[in-house]
């Protein structure tokens, strides 16, 4: 599946314009389920500890994701598209 269409640049683009925490919150929470949120920012959480090389049973255990699913973002961390990387790189630089 081709995931580059219009419709998903006009997504991005929305998002791009956001300019605060405050208005992504506003954004999201229409645009997605509070499952959908929860699952998204638990990913990023485990690519994050992923990153630090915390092991899979602790991640697990602190931000409550399947191994499955941890398995699944280390292979994108990995082997993707390079996005997880790009966004953990872009924190450290805040930081």
């Amino acid at each position: 599946m081709n995931l580059h269409s219009k419709s998903m640049d006009r997504l991005f683009e929305t998002i791009l314009n956001l300019k605060t925490v405050e208005e992504c919150y506003l954004y999201f929470e229409d645009l997605c389920t509070i499952k959908e949120l929860q699952d998204l920012s638990q990913r990023l959480d485990t690519a994050i500890l992923l990153d630090k090389g915390v092991n899979y049973q602790t991640i697990s255990k602190d931000v409550g994701v399947s191994t499955a699913t941890i398995g699944r973002v280390s292979k994108c961390l990995k082997y993707g598209s390079g996005g997880y990387r790009k966004a953990i790189d872009s924190l450290k630089k805040e930081k």
